[in-house]
C-alpha cells in the first residue's frame, strides 16, 4: 500500500487528497509534523516538507505538483488535466496560480500565524502578517469570482486541477474562518459545488485537537 506523510492543514498535502480520492486511489495517510525536520523524513525529502507519496515499490514522490502530474500520469481516468494544448495549459497556470501565489500571499501566512505559531511557542500572531493574508485572500475571491462569472468552474464547464488546488488552499483559510463568503457570492457558489464532491469529505472531516473550525466548515450548503 502506497503512503502519504501530510499534514491536514497542510493546502499541498490536501491538494494530493483530493487528486487520490478523485482517481480512488488508497493511500494510507500518515501524519508529519515537517517543521520538526525530523531525520526519517528528510531522508524522503531533503526539502523538509509534505506531501510525500511512497509508493508500495518503494518509489518516492515530493511536491504537490509533481505528484499531482505523477497521478494523472499513472491514472489517467478521471482526467484532472485534459482537453486542447491551451485548455491544458490554462487548468495548469490556474493550478499554479493558486499552488504558489495564493500560497505564498495567504496559506502561508494564515498557517504561519494561527498553527505553527501555538505549536512551535512563538507567541502570539501578529495581527499586521494576518491583516495582510485578509487582504490578499478578498483579492483571490475577487479573481475567482471573475473567472466562475464566465465558466462553470475555474478553468472551463468541468472540474479539474485548477479547482481541486484552489478548493485545497481555500479549505485552510475556510478553516480559520477567514473568509468572508457574502461579500463573494459567486465564489461561494462554487465552493459549494466543490465541497459536494466526494473527494473533499476526508479533508473536511479532519481537525486539530483545541482549534475548532466555524460550524459550517463542511456543509455545502452553507
Amino acid at each position: 500500500m502506497r503512503t502519504l506523510y501530510h499534514h491536514v492543514l497542510s493546502a499541498p498535502s490536501r491538494l494530493i487528497r483530493i487528486v487520490l480520492a478523485e482517481k480512488s486511489i488508497e493511500a494510507d495517510l500518515k501524519a508529519e509534523k515537517d517543521w520538526e525536520r525530523r531525520r526519517d523524513f528528510l531522508k524522503l525529502n531533503p526539502a523538509g516538507e509534505v506531501p510525500v507519496l511512497v509508493e508500495s515499490g518503494g518509489s518516492v514522490l515530493a511536491d504537490s505538483g509533481a505528484i499531482a502530474e505523477y497521478l494523472e500520469e499513472m491514472w489517467p481516468e478521471p482526467a484532472l488535466v485534459f482537453g486542447t494544448a491551451p485548455e491544458r495549459a490554462e487548468i495548469r497556470r490556474l493550478a499554479a496560480w493558486f499552488g504558489h501565489k495564493f500560497s505564498r500571499e495567504v496559506s502561508e501566512y494564515l498557517v504561519g500565524e494561527k498553527l505553527l505559531k501555538r505549536f512551535l511557542g512563538l507567541g502570539e500572531p501578529d495581527s499586521a502578517v494576518l491583516r495582510a493574508a485578509v487582504h490578499n485572500l478578498r483579492i483571490h475571491l475577487d479573481y475567482i469570482d471573475y473567472l466562475v462569472d464566465r465558466r462553470h468552474y475555474l478553468a472551463g464547464d468541468v472540474f479539474s486541477l485548477a479547482d481541486a488546488t484552489a478548493a485545497a488552499h481555500l479549505s485552510v483559510a475556510d478553516y480559520f474562518g477567514d473568509v468572508d463568503w457574502s461579500a463573494h457570492p459567486l465564489a461561494k457558489d462554487w465552493y459549494m459545488r466543490v465541497k459536494s464532491r466526494r473527494a473533499l469529505r476526508g479533508v473536511l472531516a479532519d481537525r486539530i485537537p483545541g482549534l475548532e473550525p466555524p460550524k459550517y466548515y463542511d456543509r455545502p450548503d452553507f
